[in-house]
């Protein structure tokens, strides 16, 4: 019977943890690396060099000379004799008010005419898929087109829809009642705002003992202490006054209330149509996903069908849901860029005016860009972190 000697010492890596795969692999990332960011310099320094030739000013300096553009619907209080860089912000602001409430909007609608496409309405059925299979077919800007001449087409002022007392519907756009905001109205807003989120947290932690002890407890007096009573008492402290402020017809024109303009009013309806056509594909897919047994269960137990479908099926959906649905938020979002074909002044009307006035495109179109780029990896962002929360997890 032999017996194995000691065996020899295992050999060094010459590179440490590195094998010869691992460094024919790091060598040709670092080769492709390198070659696009040759390709870049070069691009770049024949663009500077042609530029310069043709002595066309390059850089930012720009942004700080005085605008000299009108802007005619914008949140931001604007003057033509404030800088570029102002007028972008104004623009970007005019996109965001289109993005985050056309958002809102599609979600709210797409998730009605989804659950009316399953509803065991025949006729409710019927209309919720006529209506997702005319919009989707038809182009976006087209309906832009189509909205944006409806708005033309209506009265003057003078002569106005009035379809609620105080709204007015006209060639001037939509006129609503308003509350005047100002920093007294953002304090008591700001207090609210923070009891939701105190009210979230404490929530979480009812949950969790009730998880432990199984007693149930009651939230609604901590609700209302923090989201009503906190920000009314704030508001009696501070005297905040809270008057609504009537739009009154004046010559030709309507003064007081909130004005949206016929340009944001015609973009806000088709991106908002449009959109909640996929959502509502999105959402009829994502609850059909939830197997018949869950229906099946609820329906044992004598639940209600809106009760089944907001706490037992539509939570279950969501993780089929939340994905293709962060790709219709970017599209709407990108799709807001057709507003120049109307007038409405969003940050990409504003990029064309200023390459238009200072001939410097190539930084005009990179802004555009750089913003489009924030704004949606903003809402990726945000998406894949809520997307991750409700996902399922193993044990």
């Amino acid at each position: 019977m032999t017996s194995d000697g000691p065996r020899p010492p295992p050999r060094r890596r010459l590179f440490g943890a590195f094998g010869q795969r691992e460094l024919k692999g790091l060598f040709w990332q670092v080769l492709v690396v390198g070659i696009a960011v040759g390709v870049i310099a070069f691009l770049w320094s024949n663009t500077v060099t042609n530029l310069s030739a043709r002595r066309i000013t390059t850089g930012f300096a720009f942004l700080g000379r005085e605008a000299g553009m009108p802007i005619a619907d914008s949140l931001l209080a604007y003057n033509p004799r404030d800088t570029y860089l102002w007028a972008f912000v104004v623009g970007i602001v005019n996109t965001l008010r289109v993005a985050v409430i056309g958002i809102v909007l599609a979600t709210i609608l797409g998730t009605l005419i989804g659950i009316s496409r399953l509803s065991a309405n025949w006729l409710l059925s019927r209309l919720a898929a006529v209506y997702v299979e005319t919009l989707r077919d038809i182009p976006l800007l087209l309906q832009l087109l189509f909205w944006y001449v409806l708005m033309q087409g209506l009265p003057a002022a003078r002569a106005a829809f009035r379809p609620l007392e105080g709204v007015f519907l006209s060639n001037r756009g939509l006129i609503l009642p308003a509350i005047p905001i100002g920093a007294p109205q953002l304090w008591v807003l700001g207090t609210a705002a923070l009891g939701c989120a105190v009210f979230y947290v404490f929530r979480r932690w009812q949950i969790a003992q009730q998880m432990r002890d199984g007693k149930p407890r009651s939230a609604w007096p901590f609700a209302l202490g923090l989201i009503v009573m906190l920000p009314a008492a704030v508001s009696v402290l501070l005297g905040v006054p809270w008057a609504i402020e009537w739009p009154e017809l004046r010559g030709f024109n309507f003064v007081g209330g909130l004005t949206l303009a016929p340009e944001y009013f015609a973009l806000l309806i088709a991106l908002v149509a449009y959109t909640s056509a996929f959502i509502a594909e999105i959402v009829r897919s994502g609850i059909q996903s939830v197997p018949r047994g869950q229906w099946d269960a609820a329906n044992a137990l004598g639940l209600r069908r809106s009760f089944m479908l907001r706490q037992i099926i539509l939570p279950q959906a969501l993780r089929v849901i939340v994905p293709p649905m962060t790709s219709q938020y970017l599209n709407l979002t990108k799709n807001s860029s057709l507003a120049v074909a109307i007038g409405y002044q969003d940050v990409v009307s504003v990029a064309n005016t200023t390459l238009n006035q200072t001939g410097q495109a190539i930084e005009a179109i990179a802004l555009i860009m750089a913003v489009f780029l924030t704004i949606s990896l903003g809402i990726s962002f945000f998406m894949n972190w809520y997307n991750a929360r409700i996902a399922l997890v193993e044990r």
